[in-house]
């Protein structure tokens, strides 16, 4: 029987450090609104799936968000790091499957960490792609440290990289439905998060006038 676990990765939402890149262009106050309902999107989802769910926050641990969940704080010198640090946890503790995803995911869904718990089953690792390169979604039925170590984060050839690195070691993987996450203002323009949100929209013109 299989012990399952999903990790998800927030940001304490705090003016002028979520979204900094999208900040850029449409303001810290616009980011702020944009991350904290990418945040809910993400509870929402998180709030109807049945496995164990650990939430782990990027400075400190809030009493009044993710009321009911496990919660810890990030800890590692970058990404790599922390997510590594995050996954040696949980399966120090005892689980043998486990995805991790981020929290600025407009059109994740309750099928896509299915899906990912599904799929480690016949696989050694999941990704979920997404569309800059990267991924939103990784997940192992155990500890491959290759795929934090020494890796280009926040570029183009993310995954690419990665990939390669676990066929040359032969670790098996397999990947999800790719999807969009949210880091610039083409990215916010381009979904329909936030073209079919016209309160959203209104609120950033707002902001911006």
């Amino acid at each position: 029987m299989s012990k399952e676990l999903v990790i998800v990765f927030v940001k304490n939402i705090k003016l002028g450090k979520v979204k900094t890149r999208l900040a850029k262009t449409i303001g810290n106050k616009a980011a702020f609104e944009v991350y904290k309902e990418l945040v809910a999107i993400t509870k929402k989802v998180i709030d109807s799936t049945k496995t164990d769910v650990r939430i782990y926050f990027s400075d400190v641990t809030v009493d009044s968000e993710w009321i009911g969940y496990s919660k810890a704080i990030q800890y590692g010198t970058d990404l790599g790091d922390r997510m590594q640090n995050a996954f040696n946890d949980g399966f120090n503790d005892g689980y043998n499957h486990i995805i991790l995803i981020g929290s600025d995911l407009p059109d994740i869904k309750t099928k896509h960490i299915e899906k990912g718990l599904s799929a480690l089953k016949e696989n050694d690792t999941v990704f979920g792609p997404a569309e800059d390169g990267g991924y939103y979604l990784v997940g192992m039925s155990k500890m491959h440290n290759i795929i934090f170590q020494n890796k280009p984060w926040s570029q183009a050839n993310l995954l690419e990289e990665t990939l390669n690195e676990l066929t040359r070691n032969s670790t098996t993987f397999t990947t999800l439905e790719t999807l969009n996450d949210i880091d610039t203002f083409e990215d916010l323009e381009d979904s329909n998060f936030y073209k079919l949100n016209v309160e959203l929209q209104d609120k950033i013109k707002q902001l911006n006038d």
